[in-house]
């Protein structure tokens, strides 16, 4: 979820950012000299962006390539004077993050097989998982839209929202029609190894953040809603839309538990990753990235449901009261992350972290089978999908 009084903060900065893009083309940059980063930081929007700028630990600006293919917004990727760590910002959205991440996969600037892809953002959150300011890591980003939908005045009476399965005709049902980019589950060893170096960080916590936590304190399920920020395991859900309310945050829960066969337990909501995900196992196809190297953090910035007595409106117009904790909680949490990965790269990063889970798509593109959804469909097809789900009448 992304906030309204930062919005046009981002167009009027990307806007006067634009004209670099055309002053320094990318085609005098010596194709000799690639950049291969340990670690590539991906934000979404200036916010996120400029909260790893300025920290003691390492300088992004020190390198600032314009990337043909980059947003208008966001035209240069930043890293550091020896290309270790390096940072790009897709721009708000699943179009702009797809496209953003498969430019810089498909760069000829940078070796990216080696690179772990560290994706840092805010994000609307669950009270019954996390609270404002909170951080969580997602083992599983699951697509919730992507669904079939009825205005909510005009649903079947026993339908619990306007949403249900694509292909199907009621809610409940696994989605007999398959795009490939409902579920994506990355590499649970990596994650708990990122876990441990975020719970190092030092987590701010402010009062505007505390006094709203209070409306929650009522209710028993909102709990953790109502603590001070922490660090937590739990799943992410993609949607374009910014949405808000009791009957949707059930929904796409639902949802959530449905695609995944009962795994993932749901809490951020936001609006890029699973795009960004699909870029990169396009990339990982072609062998240009690993996708076993993936991180997914996002820091709680409002609730995707009201405290009780609360509207959903009003919760949505409440602007987001975690914002500024939100946004300077990601290096918080997240510089211990990269500098844990740079510093023991000879050691343990550099080979890479042997996943236990499965890793990938739904669709099982990169080998493997999935362990929610039909099963994949390129066994036995040597990486040629010997299927598609059809899409019911």
């Amino acid at each position: 979820m992304r906030t309204f009084n930062h919005l046009l903060v981002c167009a009027c900065t990307g806007l006067a950012l634009a004209p670099l893009a055309i002053a320094a083309p990318y085609a005098r940059r010596p194709t000799s000299s690639l950049i291969t980063p340990k670690v590539i930081i991906v934000d979404a929007f200036e916010p996120e962006e400029s909260s790893w700028h300025g920290i003691s630990e390492f300088n992004l600006l020190e390198q600032n390539v314009t990337v043909p293919g980059f947003s208008p917004l966001f035209p240069q990727a930043h890293c550091t004077n020896d290309g270790s760590i390096c940072q790009v910002v897709t721009g708000e959205g699943e179009i702009n993050a797809a496209s953003t991440i498969a430019a810089l996969v498909n760069s000829p600037l940078f070796n990216l097989t080696q690179t772990y892809f560290f994706i840092a953002g805010i994000a609307g959150i669950s009270p019954k998982l996390g609270t404002l300011g909170g951080v969580t890591f997602a083992r599983f980003a699951v697509q919730v839209a992507l669904q079939r939908e009825f205005d909510a005045r005009e649903k079947p009476a026993n339908f619990p929202s306007g949403y249900f399965p694509q292909g199907t005709t009621s809610p409940g049902v696994y989605p007999h029609s398959i795009y490939g980019t409902e579920v994506f589950e990355l590499n649970d060893n990596l994650r708990q190894l990122a876990i441990a170096f975020a719970k190092t960080g030092d987590l701010l916590d402010d009062e505007r953040s505390q006094q709203y936590r209070v409306n929650y304190a009522n209710e028993p399920s909102f709990a953790p809603g109502a603590a001070f920020p922490s660090v937590v395991a739990c799943d992410t859900a993609t949607s374009d839309v910014y949405w808000s309310g009791v009957l949707l945050a059930a929904a796409f829960e639902n949802a959530t538990t449905l695609f995944t066969n009962g795994t993932a337990t749901y809490c951020t909501s936001q609006q890029e990753d699973n795009a960004m995900l699909e870029a990169l196992v396009r990339g990982a196809r072609a062998g240009l990235v690993d996708f076993s190297r993936v991180i997914v953090m996002r820091t709680g910035s409002d609730f995707d449901r009201p405290y009780p007595g609360q509207t959903a409106a009003e919760n949505l117009f409440a602007h987001s009261p975690g914002f500024d904790i939100s946004v300077k909680n990601i290096p918080i949490a997240g510089v211990p992350v990269v500098t844990g990965i740079v510093a023991q790269w000879e050691t343990k990063f550099g080979k890479g972290i042997e996943p236990s889970n499965y890793v990938g798509d739904i669709l099982g593109s990169l080998g493997g089978t999935p362990d929610f959804g039909p099963g994949s469909v390129f066994a036995g097809k040597n990486g040629r999908a010997a299927r598609r789900v059809g899409r019911a009448a």
